[in-house]
């Protein structure tokens, strides 16, 4: 993973507190030829306008709003400038910030999207309406979602599914371990590798009558993951003890799995799905966003395409 242009969302409603750019300060040492954007988008509706209002007088304000963001983003810039990193500045107006968003990563092509992951209410779960679940499902280039803004990446972990069953693509796992490989050797880090099977729930399994022999099928499912993990693990040269096979659901077991091993770094995948599927069925991230204590990068596969962008 080769971070030459670093994008940082700051946060338009905090003027103290910015954990994105304190993940970026500490990247920018690892990275010391990296260049930065950092980008703003900001709404309010009292300066939206109507008819009855003067609009001529209503684009001043906005105007001057951005001009105090561009000021803000200037002071906030000072860290990594003082450490002679190029850093460049984006304030934009917008109702729809996720959406201003995605369009500055088409337009400034950065390597890599750091943002700070917010904690979404049931609310918002439920009407799927917040920018990290947009991001997740339709920003182009890896987005590292910031949690721990704090730690060093000492434990990186990389989430895979060797067996596909949530349709990745078999390039997709191995894009993941590259890029939490690149992480490791450029910081130090160690590196683990995941996948989480869960079988077929055993209360679920004797009602519907489709096991006889419940333990002798569990023992068979975690023996056909088994199988497809350690072949995948051993293809890439990962040792015994950097192998993890994980049983139960994924939103349970791996925010478990990263408290008791200290991981500072998720890496997965996720495909753009329609919003009926998601609904439906749900991103794996976005089903770990909210309970995952470390920070998480998403990946998408190669040759992705914004679904939301007109052709």
């Amino acid at each position: 993973m080769n971070l030459q242009h670093i994008m940082v969302i700051i946060d338009p409603t905090s003027e103290t507190d910015q954990p994105c750019l304190r993940r970026a300060e500490n990247l920018a040492r690892h990275y010391p030829n990296a260049r930065f954007t950092l980008f703003l988008c900001d709404y309010i509706p009292a300066l939206d306008g109507g008819l009855l209002f003067n609009n001529e007088l209503l684009s001043d304000a906005r105007n001057k709003l951005l001009g105090h963001r561009e000021q803000y983003l200037d002071k906030l810039a000072t860290g990594l400038r003082s450490q002679g990193h190029t850093v460049n500045t984006m304030a934009v107006w917008g109702k729809r910030f996720e959406r201003h968003i995605l369009k500055a990563i088409h337009e400034q092509q950065p390597d890599v999207v750091l943002k700070t992951g917010q904690h979404h209410s049931l609310l918002k779960r439920l009407m799927l309406s917040n920018s990290d679940w947009f991001l997740i499902r339709y920003c182009p280039v890896p987005l590292w979602l910031v949690k721990q803004p704090e730690s060093e990446l000492q434990n990186i972990c990389a989430s895979v599914d060797p067996l596909h069953e949530a349709d990745q693509p078999a390039a997709l796992d191995h894009k993941i371990l590259q890029t939490a490989r690149s992480l490791a050797g450029v910081t130090g880090a160690s590196i683990k590798a995941i996948h989480c099977y869960n079988p077929l729930p055993h209360t679920l399994a004797f009602d519907t009558g489709l096991v006889v022999d419940y333990d002798g099928y569990a023992a068979q499912i975690h023996q056909h993951h088994q199988k497809a993990f350690t072949e995948f693990a051993d293809s890439n040269g990962l040792s015994a003890d950097q192998q993890h096979l994980l049983r139960g659901y994924p939103e349970q077991s791996i925010p478990e799995f990263a408290a008791e091993n200290g991981v500072n770094l998720l890496v997965l995948g996720a495909i753009s799905r329609s919003r009926v599927e998601s609904a439906l069925i749900g991103h794996t991230a976005e089903r770990l966003l909210d309970d995952v204590p470390c920070d998480m990068l998403i990946i998408k596969p190669d040759g992705f395409v914004d679904p939301s962008r007109p052709s």
